[in-house]
């Protein structure tokens, strides 16, 4: 060969991977997202390099979307063929997969792999990946806290998405340790929660764990922290967000911080990488979050050990 062929050849190769690198930076990249997502995950995106109205286009159906229309929905998005499917719950999860085989989905639910949405954590088949965060063990935690702030109460709600409620034999048995009743309650609508919410003083309960659910999560801000506020009814919730927002006490990972991870997951299988290569991740850390002004708000005084142990406090 030549040398003038040979420097040709080798110039024309190491042109290869620019132009790729041009043809990625021009393309605009599709995110479908079912549940309700927070604009944490969409600020962790453009982060990446994935902005929204730029470079990245979102079709996110949200609160406005009740769980028994998930498997329609879904159909939905799929259809507008997007590169990336992020679904909150296993429910959302479920209904995604169903909807396709082919497009990449990454899941927050309680348990990937106790959910059967994943075979594996570190080596997702299928198409399917995510972050696990283990609500159902730390609903049994939430407890031992809010009996810990009350110790005087003795009936307690555990306040879930549906019934039966999947962990409530764990639940059952921590309240037995700690000599309190645990008294199980639903609620999948708004009409569900006003009612349920306003049976609980007609049924003498003196507190409420607000069990992990993303359906419950979504109603949090403007109806199940002031419907609670009403009828005075100190409660722990999931996220410590919640708590800053003017519940009593929340416990487990940040929200921001979990929708951090998925977006960081969403944004490799958009740089092209296999869902096999993108394993199951879980949260790293979790607060303690108490809010005083609530606290005073509902006359409860919340014990000193209790409140050093706190990662937070609102004053």
């Amino acid at each position: 060969m030549k040398r003038r062929e040979f420097v040709t050849l080798i110039a024309g190769a190491a042109a290869l991977p620019l132009k790729a690198r041009a043809q990625r930076a021009g393309q605009r990249y599709r995110v479908a997202a079912l549940g309700p997502v927070p604009l944490s995950f969409f600020d962790e995106l453009g982060r990446a390099g994935f902005v929204r109205g730029k470079n990245l286009e979102i079709d996110s159906r949200g609160e406005r979307v009740a769980a028994a229309s998930y498997a329609s929905v879904a159909i939905e998005l799929v259809e507008a063929s997007p590169h990336v499917l992020m679904a909150v719950g296993a429910e959302a999860g479920r209904a995604a997969q169903k909807a396709t085989q082919r497009i990449p989905i990454v899941v927050i639910a309680d348990d990937l792999l106790g959910s059967k949405l994943v075979a594996s954590m570190p080596h997702p088949e299928g198409n399917t990946t995510g972050v696990a965060i283990f609500a159902f063990q730390l609903d049994a935690k939430r407890l031992e806290l809010l009996h810990e702030a009350l110790p005087a109460i003795r009936r307690i709600a555990a306040l879930a998405d549906r019934l039966p409620i999947p962990n409530m034999s764990t639940l059952e048995s921590a309240a037995k340790r700690l000599g309190v009743e645990i008294v199980p309650f639903a609620a999948r609508s708004e009409e569900d929660l006003i009612r349920v919410i306003d049976a609980l003083k007609v049924e003498e309960i003196g507190a409420v764990n607000l069990l992990a659910s993303p359906i419950l999560a979504s109603k949090f801000q403007y109806l199940i922290r002031d419907r609670l506020a009403l009828r005075r009814l100190p409660a722990i919730l999931q996220w410590p967000e919640q708590a800053e927002e003017g519940g009593l006490m929340g416990y487990g990972p940040r929200l921001s911080a979990v929708f951090h991870q998925c977006a960081r997951q969403v944004a490799r299988l958009l740089r092209g990488a296999k869902v096999a290569e993108v394993p199951v991740e879980q949260p790293t850390k979790f607060e303690l979050v108490i809010n005083l002004k609530t606290a005073k708000m509902l006359g409860v005084e919340m014990p000193p050990m209790l409140l050093s142990r706190a990662d937070r406090t609102v004053e």
